[in-house]
């Protein structure tokens, strides 16, 4: 039995590691005297301007994306100030970070360093427990695995196609356990690329940021057509077995001159944007919606959730950032049913806990994300499984940065054994 003195903390330190991109990174090792946790920081492409703000040297080395400043606050301002503290006060420790850094975007110390650190805060104090970590974060309930959103062809800035949508996502909600899930999964992931290389050539399969298809595609039916083709192909069936959904990230291609957003080579006002989405859940059975409008349109969020929530998950990334500021209006707007969640975009796991806890409380469906610049950290499959959010979302079934995430779900789930639950529809059951 764990005494309190094996939570206190003796050791921190900020340690350079490279994310999937080859980009400089943080990670934070943190030691207690009962266990070691190790919390690395992931980095987006697609960034929302309310977001937690990294870390980075400029210049010329690593291409000005260094973070040897970031290190150093790790380690000459934080170490100090955290070595003595009890891990298990998680809410203490976040918020002495945020003292210290004085920022309304941790800009002083990084969101880099707090997330990093936060992180490793709290495997150490699961690892000093001799529990898991979903179960240290979630009690003896954490048991529901959660549904995958596969991004399997990629886009926007992901991509170097003319796809103006970011990804199109497979979502395996038809399996009966998360394990059948990947299996499904990974059968048509590989159906997929037979399809692409027949009426696109070799060169269609190389793979984006999160392992998704990038292939010369235009349009947006083009690439859902082939998802389709791949499901059908593999034995499986749309609508039942297989779910689709779509990431816009739509600021990407918003042109804020002609207050309109292209897509396909034309431009779209909002109404007839929201139509063409309307037109898509239809034709391609999409129970899934990403930032379908750029990041400051709250009024045209909440009009596509009052015409397709009760048939489709809206949710807002870029619009709320992981911040229970934005999330607070998005509620009383009534923008969204459902809440993209990422530790590095507000730069804490108690403010992530935070925003998970209002979502929920407003029946609004928290989904675990990763970054499109990740690394081996399997930390957001705990996290799914802690909060039951029952949807994560972590990239396509390749590139090991993805399947950390994936493996280490299989190992909840086979640990858990007869009670583990997988969640399959249910999230998008309204």
């Amino acid at each position: 039995m764990a005494g309190d003195e094996d939570f206190i903390i003796s050791y921190v330190h900020g340690v350079l590691a490279l994310d999937s991109r080859g980009n400089p990174t943080v990670k934070v090792i943190v030691k207690t005297k009962g266990g070691v946790g190790v919390g690395i920081a992931p980095s987006g492409a697609s960034k929302s301007t309310k977001e937690a703000i990294e870390k980075r040297d400029g210049g010329r080395g690593w291409g000005g994306m260094g973070v040897g400043q970031a290190l150093s606050n790790v380690n000459t301002l934080l170490s100090p100030r955290l070595i003595g503290l009890d891990s298990r006060r998680q809410a203490l420790i976040d918020g002495v970070m945020i003292e210290i850094d004085g920022t309304p975007n941790k800009s002083r110390l990084g969101g880099n360093v707090t997330t990093a650190t936060s992180i490793a805060v709290a495997k150490a104090a699961a690892a000093s427990s001799g529990v898991e970590l979903y179960e240290y974060l979630g009690g003896p309930g954490a048991k529901v695995l959660p549904t995958p959103l596969m991004n399997v062809i990629n886009g926007g800035v992901h991509a170097g196609n003319d796809l103006a949508f970011q990804e199109f996502i497979m979502i395996p909600a038809g399996a009966a356990s998360f394990a059948e899930a990947m299996r499904m999964a990974v059968e048509v992931y590989k159906s997929l690329k037979s399809y692409l290389t027949d009426k696109y050539g070799k060169t269609s399969t190389n793979v984006g940021d999160e392992g998704g298809y990038a292939p010369p595609m235009k349009e947006v039916r083009e690439a859902l057509e082939a998802l389709r083709a791949a499901i059908k192909s593999a034995g499986y069936e749309l609508g039942s077995d297989f779910l689709l959904g779509l990431d816009a990230a739509s600021s990407e291609f918003y042109d804020p001159e002609k207050k309109a957003y292209r897509v396909d080579g034309k431009l779209y006002e909002p109404g007839e944007l929201l139509e063409l989405y309307s037109q898509l859940v239809d034709e391609f059975s999409i129970a899934y919606l990403e930032d379908p409008f750029h990041e400051d349109d709250l009024q045209h969020f909440t009009e596509i959730t009052a015409k397709l929530g009760s048939r489709v998950l809206i949710v807002g990334d870029d619009l709320y950032a992981t911040n229970v500021k934005y999330l607070k209006r998005g509620i009383e707007a009534k923008a969204t049913n459902g809440a993209l969640v990422k530790v590095n975009q507000v730069g804490t796991l108690t403010e992530t806990l935070d925003y998970v806890r209002m979502a929920r409380n407003a029946g609004v469906r928290p989904v675990i994300s990763h970054r499109s610049g990740d690394t081996e950290d399997p930390f957001i499959a705990d996290l799914a499984v802690a909060v039951g959010a029952g949807l994560i979302k972590t990239g396509a079934p390749a590139r090991s940065e993805r399947l950390a995430k994936y493996n280490r779900l299989l190992e909840i789930e086979d640990s858990l054994g007869p009670l583990a639950v997988y969640a399959g529809k249910e999230p998008f059951t309204r």
